[in-house]
């Protein structure tokens, strides 16, 4: 295949097919237990698709380096189980009911049962990881956990607060773009790659992840609940102030910001209607905004790629860019 035909989703998906469906059957072998609950969830989880696009961030920095072996398609399952477990531990700290169009695991089985799924879920991402006998590799997962865990107790201390836009950035650098980032930094590690090689990979990675959450965030505000497969305007009515909402508390008027601060105390829209929030951030502009500073990190990605002679794998990664400030869910 020609370099110049990667420029589809199609394209891109074919180009790591068989990789893909290799993760998806390790990842079946590797979430079965003994304990049957656990079993059930995980097979849940699994059926809820997704986009797989961080083991596919690693297959292709692996690749795009050189490296074809089978370490990427275990440590691809590993990235993946990675995020499968804070998506069971965000539902039930959000309370959500609905997750990709279906209802979350905790509203079936429970949050008891569900926050000890995905404990287990973590565990057995770094048994399998184990299996390198890399210490890089533990170190950059054990790193990316606590990130994690950090992010999500520091969005919980700031729930109901409109944060700055730094400290926004730190938020979904740490919950999102941290994984995209450590899934290239994990596959320039398979293949060898220098400090530098490894350090440009990772620049990638946090600016596509930071743009992903970004765009996440606007679609959260913007899209259908049928499109996006869970209720719309979720963060305010959890109590998160996302970067239109944060545009528009230091742009708009004392007017927007009371109006804004309402719904962040109220966790809804009972005194402020969401079609309010709707005519305060397009009237200062705030998606565009958003949107704008999504489509800012996805060239800083592309930037981060210059160092790297050309290849069918590169074409994929400065493909993803787009397709991530593009989507509609």
């Amino acid at each position: 295949m020609s370099t110049l035909a990667i420029a589809t989703a199609r394209e891109v998906f074919d180009l790591l097919r068989d990789d893909l469906v290799a993760i998806e059957q390790e990842l079946g072998r590797d979430s079965a237990c003994g304990v049957s609950t656990i079993t059930e969830i995980a097979a849940y989880l699994r059926e809820g698709g997704g986009k797989r696009i961080r083991p596919s961030l690693l297959l292709l920095s692996a690749h795009m380096l050189g490296y074809f072996g089978p370490a990427a398609i275990r440590l691809g399952t590993v990235v993946e189980m990675v995020h499968t477990a804070t998506l069971v531990h965000d539902d039930i700290i959000d309370g959500a009911d609905i997750r990709r169009g279906r209802p979350s695991a905790n509203t079936t089985w429970g949050n008891e049962k569900c926050v000890l799924a995905g404990d287990w879920l973590y565990m057995q991402a770094f048994k399998v990881a184990l299996e390198e006998k890399n210490l890089r590799v533990l170190d950059l997962l054990i790193g990316l956990t606590q990130q994690m865990v950090e992010g999500e107790l520091l969005q919980i201390q700031r729930l109901g607060k409109a944060v700055s836009e730094a400290e926004y950035y730190d938020l979904i650098y740490r919950k999102t773009a941290c994984l995209f980032s450590v899934s290239m930094r994990l596959g320039s590690v398979l293949a060898g790659a220098t400090e530098a090689e490894e350090a440009s990979l990772a620049a990638y990675g946090r600016a596509v992840g930071l743009a992903f959450q970004i765009v996440d965030d606007v679609l959260d505000l913007t899209a259908t609940e049928e499109v996006l497969g869970k209720p719309v305007a979720s963060d305010l009515r959890e109590g998160k102030a996302t970067l239109s909402v944060i545009h528009s508390v230091d742009h708009g008027t004392a007017a927007d910001r009371l109006a804004i601060q309402k719904v962040l105390d109220d966790r809804g829209f009972e005194r402020v209607s969401r079609a309010q929030i709707q005519e305060i951030l397009l009237r200062n502009g705030s998606v565009e905004y958003a949107m704008t500073i999504a489509g800012r990190y996805a060239k800083q990605s592309l930037q981060a790629l210059a160092p790297f002679p050309d290849s069918e794998f590169k074409r994929a990664l400065l493909w993803l860019p787009d397709f991530v400030v593009s989507r509609d869910k």
